[in-house]
């Protein structure tokens, strides 16, 4: 196995030449014009002063450029620091600023935004612009950087000490941090997701409309298929009608999303369950996926759905059901290859089968730590162990549960409540769309929890009416005290519920004042 992407993506080429890399806007890009295409780019940069070891923003939607530049940056010696769509310009400015870019690559939808974020940039920040629209005279253009038939720069790689990517974690409190992941990280990883899901190279097509920025989709939906000669479709949104028409035109095979994506295409009608048929099995992550969910997606389209997880530090991924072996419900699977994962208590000791402790990971996909942040990454870790703030158990059969985020449980006259506990329930109601839990202080009880919910529909629900349901199947304890109805529940670009901006508003409807 490679360690660095360069040789990776290198060694993709030569064994798939015109094998179709990416498939996008009508526009069929084969590995070996991908790799052509990625030299230009590094060449480009090099020529425009990027240095290796320099950090270069990434601000795009999906696309082939998205890839394009990725790759590029990594063959010109720099890292990629991936910016979160969603995030206002300040908060980009701020990520780029505390990542020391020398450049900014960013896609036209993103213009405006890009003029107040230069302001905010050192002058001598360099960026380009992928596009159509009038360019800005301040800015280069993508078209000009990749024009020269030039050789990239010659480059040694350290794959454990060079860093492929920055990623900035959304972060609960105060400001994200930079997980910093190595060449060797994000290979070993691509190489560990290849072996687990037995994806077969030269022949998968995967459909990526989660954000190319993430890392789920980065690693799974982008990173594999370029270094083992299958097929990338991006999708730059997400809209049940296109997906279902691409996976029909494009034959795609495998289908990573999030939870969120799977509820929505539940509403698709019949007439559009067909053209599902090329899929051999779907991927859930990034959040924990409903078991209602599951039952009813798998009813309805006749594909199993096998939920993964992993935090952005270790790759992403670190376990998933066993592809075509016993899957449990409820359950993130097993550790993949190259991938330990344990269960530990407060003190860093592990913890005996069906306890719930902290799920701690360890293994060469394991960030280098936060940048420039040398206290967070000490606090993270037990050693060699990186500890994710999962509260999870694992069963004798080595598969791991994960009970909820250790940040997110809520403690009712001193008894422990799991918030994704109560949301199981809530999503077995028949009139309930969404609902999130999240716990909030109570003068009598320590802390309550909270029920947000989003209703079908056409259905109809009370908020007496739903505790009375939650008493026939929850403890008293674990009874949510107030219920709020909502029209959306707020969500990142992952499809993650921002659980955070629902405690804020509870806050601020009780008068208290909240600051970082």
């Amino acid at each position: 196995m490679l360690h660095n992407l360069v040789d990776a993506l290198k060694a993709s080429a030569a064994a798939y030449p015109e094998h179709r890399a990416i498939v996008f806007a009508g526009r069929t890009t084969s590995h070996g014009e991908f790799y052509t295409l990625t030299d230009r780019a590094a060449a480009g940069l090099a020529r425009a002063g990027i240095r290796p070891g320099d950090r270069i923003g990434l601000y795009a939607v999906n696309s082939d450029t998205f890839a394009a530049a990725y790759f590029g940056i990594l063959k010109a010696g720099a890292t990629v620091v991936p910016i979160n769509l969603l995030l206002n310009p300040k908060e980009v400015a701020y990520i780029l600023n505390d990542a020391g870019v020398s450049g900014l690559i960013y896609s036209d939808p993103f213009g405006d935004a890009v003029r107040e974020i230069r302001a905010l940039l050192p002058v001598e920040t360099t960026i380009w612009r992928i596009g159509s629209s009038p360019i800005d005279p301040a800015d280069g253009d993508w078209n000009d950087l990749i024009a020269a038939d030039e050789p990239p720069p010659a480059l040694t790689l350290d794959p454990d000490n060079d860093l492929a990517a920055i990623i900035y974690t959304s972060g609960t409190t105060g400001y994200p941090k930079g997980a910093m992941l190595t060449h060797r990280n994000l290979a070993s990883n691509a190489n560990s997701i290849s072996v687990a899901l037995r994806l077969e190279p030269g022949h998968d097509v995967l459909l990526v409309v989660l954000p190319m920025f993430h890392a789920f989709a980065a690693t799974v939906g982008m990173i594999f298929p370029l270094l083992n000669g299958c097929t990338l479709i991006p999708v730059p949104k997400f809209d049940p009608q296109l997906i279902a028409d691409t996976v029909q035109s494009e034959g795609v095979t495998i289908l990573p999303a999030v939870p969120s994506m799977y509820n929505v295409l539940l509403r698709l009608p019949e007439s559009e369950v067909a053209k599902f048929a090329s899929l051999k099995f779907c991927i859930s992550g990034g959040a924990a996926l409903p078991a209602e969910v599951m039952r009813q997606f798998e009813q309805k389209f006749g594909k199993f759905i096998y939920e993964g997880d992993g935090p952005t530090e270790c790759s992403p991924c670190t376990c998933v059901n066993p592809i075509g072996g016993e899957r449990k419900i409820g359950s993130v699977g097993r550790v993949i290859p190259d991938v330990e994962m344990k269960i530990m208590d407060d003190e860093g000791r592990e913890l005996p089968d069906g306890e719930i402790g902290e799920i701690c990971v360890r293994g060469p996909n394991v960030m280098k730590g936060y940048w420039k942040r040398p206290d967070d990454t000490r606090d993270s870790f037990w050693g060699e162990w990186f500890k994710t703030g999962d509260l999870g158990y694992v069963d004798q059969d080595a598969y791991f549960y994960i009970v909820d985020r250790k940040k997110d449980m809520i403690i009712v006259n001193g008894m422990n409540v799991y918030p994704r506990v109560i949301e199981e329930v809530l999503f077995k109601h028949p009139a309930i769309k969404e609902a999130a839990v999240v716990g909030q202080p109570d003068a009598l009880h320590g802390e309550r929890a909270v029920a947000h919910v989003v209703v079908k529909e056409g259905a109809t629900l009370t908020e007496a009416g739903l505790r009375q349901y939650c008493r026939e199947h929850l403890g008293r304890h674990e009874i949510p005290r107030t219920v709020r109805f909502m029209d959306a529940l707020p969500r990142n670009a992952a499809g993650k519920v921002l659980k955070r901006e629902l405690r804020v508003a509870g806050e601020q409807e009780r008068g208290v004042d909240h600051r970082d």
